[in-house]
Parts: C-alpha cells; structure tokens; sequence
C-alpha cells in the first residue's frame, strides 16, 4: 500500500515540476523569441531529467514493498 502511495506521490511531484518547468519556459520565450530554440531544448532535457527522477521514485518505492 506504501508503494502505491510513493509512486503516486512522485506521480504528482513530476507533474508539478515539468508544469514549472514548461510554464518559465513559455514566459522567457515570450520575453526573448530570438532564444526560442535554445530555450526549447533546455526545456527538453530538464523535463526528461525529471521525468527520470520520478520513473526512479516509483522504481524505489515498488522495491520498498514487504
């Protein structure tokens, strides 16, 4: 039951950070358009970073289970 609760939990948690992370993204390239593709790629591998980090979340807590 603890498990499902902590993949949920990172579930949520990269939810939450890719939103941030697209959210910033789409204002600073309303701010610089030149930068639009630099932005977008930075963009790119930090939501693929988190991505990862809550696939190893989730990875860890079904582990965690008795």
């Amino acid at each position: 039951m603890y498990s499902a609760i902590g993949a949920g939990l990172a579930a949520i948690g990269a939810g939450i950070g890719v939103g941030f992370i697209g959210g910033k993204g789409l204002e600073a390239i309303a701010r610089q358009p030149e930068a639009a593709n630099d932005l977008r790629t930075n963009m790119l591998i930090t939501a693929a970073l988190v991505e990862a980090v809550a696939l190893f979340a989730c990875v860890i807590a079904f582990l965690g289970q008795k």
